[in-house]
């Protein structure tokens, strides 16, 4: 017969399992970094590495290990594809993990995403200059001829902030052009020939559940199921990456953290 100390220490244990079980389901892919890898032929031999939805005020990898990323990968150009942060008391921890990535002396442009544009304006300001003082260069609905190839950025498609034709205004069409925006329904609504789109957004679905974003409405991109990876259409090749952070529950679901490497 079992005692009542006997009894205690039984349920002491199976609350210790879980709370392991939902550590290594939930919280560990949060922790554990995945460097996805994709090749891409765009002609253009250049390696390009995307860091998307730091969200900061939720995330669990360090800026630490971020920048030794970046120093052993030695990418050409880095793109970060929107969702910074969306709280204003975070931008000082937003501007350590910039620092981190624009330290090791490697271009880095941005675009911003629809938390970023749920700050409060002279956030939102804040952040910007925050961007522009760590040399990070915004690209808002504009061109940036990067030499071998033009670099598109164009802001939140959920926000309504984008412009494609602002955006592509002064494209030459006889140059490879390689977008940045953060929302990959803009593909849906590009009509402008690419070489290559890198966005976020979908987090992978952040909880890896069947049918998921035909309940959460996320546009309809992802409720055709095309929510990470790389997909073609009739105007370009476009890549939605997981994300490194997580917004709403911060945890995931079969889904790591990630940080991509494109060799175009």
């Amino acid at each position: 017969m079992l005692e009542a100390g006997d009894i205690g220490m039984e349920y002491a244990i199976a609350a210790i399992i879980v709370l392991i079980v939902i550590y290594a389901l939930f919280i560990f892919p949060t922790q554990w970094l995945k460097v996805e890898r994709i090749r891409h032929d765009a002609g253009l031999g250049i390696k390009m590495l995307q860091i998307s939805d730091l969200h900061v005020e939720k995330i669990r990898i360090s800026a630490a290990l971020i920048k030794r990323l970046i120093e052993t990968e030695s990418p050409s150009y880095i793109f970060i594809t929107g969702d910074i942060t969306q709280n204003g008391s975070a931008l000082p921890k937003a501007r350590r993990y910039l620092e981190a990535v624009a330290s090791c002396g490697i271009p880095v442009y941005a675009v911003l995403g629809n938390h970023d544009h749920r700050l409060k304006p002279h956030h939102k300001a804040e952040l910007e200059q925050m961007l522009l003082d760590t040399g990070i260069r915004l690209l808002n609905n504009e061109c940036f001829d990067a030499g071998p190839f033009q670099l598109v950025g164009i802001d939140d498609y959920g926000s309504k902030k984008s412009r494609p034709e602002q955006a592509f205004q002064h494209v030459d069409p006889a140059k490879p052009v390689i977008v940045l925006t953060h929302d990959p329904n803009l593909v849906l609504h590009l009509n402008y020939r690419y070489a290559y789109l890198m966005a976020g957004h979908f987090h992978g679905m952040q909880f890896h559940v069947p049918f998921l974003f035909r309940y959460i409405r996320k546009g309809k991109l992802a409720a055709d199921g095309i929510i990470k990876g790389l997909h073609e259409n009739r105007y370009g090749v476009f890549y939605i990456s997981k994300g490194i952070s997580q917004a709403g529950p911060n945890a995931r679901f079969l889904i790591r953290s990630e940080v991509t490497v494109h060799q175009l």
